[in-house]
């Protein structure tokens, strides 16, 4: 079984904040696959989904951000899985908004829930698909994670979360390379007409 976690903060206080980017992901297939509850527990939600014959479990942490580690030994106690088998979907604020960007594996690079996941698997032999929710200076990161997008940029934002639930759908039924070489594109700059 494939096993999808969005990273997020609990409540409804967080639910639409940059930091919730990776839950709406999950959130977004669970309607998207009709997916089904697979129980529940204090430290996260779960839901299972067959799609192209392949079993996805999709998991919503109910614990903060950097206690993420602790939803997922949770739910890998009841449901055991390798770390190959898993895809940790989270929010980026040194990646653009709308961009996203899948790695193999690799380190925390500072995010906190990543870290946990990291400690809890005793690995970091997993991968990582990061959704840009907007680049900022380094001493404005702690209030731009829990602040919801701007008005001018929830429809891109949304368009955001819909292109990381493609690529989760690419990942689970095509394999990560697949995923990687159809959604890590850069940026594109626009050079002006001469």
């Amino acid at each position: 079984m494939a096993v999808v976690l969005g990273l997020g903060n609990p409540g409804a206080r967080y639910a639409r904040t940059r930091h919730n980017a990776g839950a709406r992901v999950v959130e977004a297939l669970v309607g998207r696959w009709t997916a089904r509850p697979a129980g529940a527990a204090p430290e996260y939600r779960a839901w299972e989904a067959e799609h192209a014959g392949r079993a996805v479990g999709l998991l919503v942490a109910r614990t903060h951000m950097n206690e993420s580690g602790r939803a997922l030994a949770a739910f890998r106690e009841r449901h055991p899985f390798e770390p190959a088998d898993l895809l940790v979907v989270t929010d980026d604020v040194y990646l653009p908004l709308g961009m996203v960007r899948l790695r193999a594996r690799g380190s925390s690079g500072g995010h906190r829930g990543l870290a946990s996941v990291e400690e809890a698997l005793g690995s970091r032999d997993w991968a990582r698909l990061r959704v840009g929710v907007g680049v900022v200076a380094a001493e404005a990161l702690g209030d731009h994670v829990l602040e919801e997008f701007g008005e001018e940029e929830v429809a891109q934002a949304d368009e955001a979360i819909q292109k990381a639930a493609d690529a989760v759908e690419c990942w689970a039924f095509e394999g990560l390379l697949a995923a990687m070489n159809r959604f890590n594109r850069r940026v594109q700059k626009e050079v002006p007409e001469s």
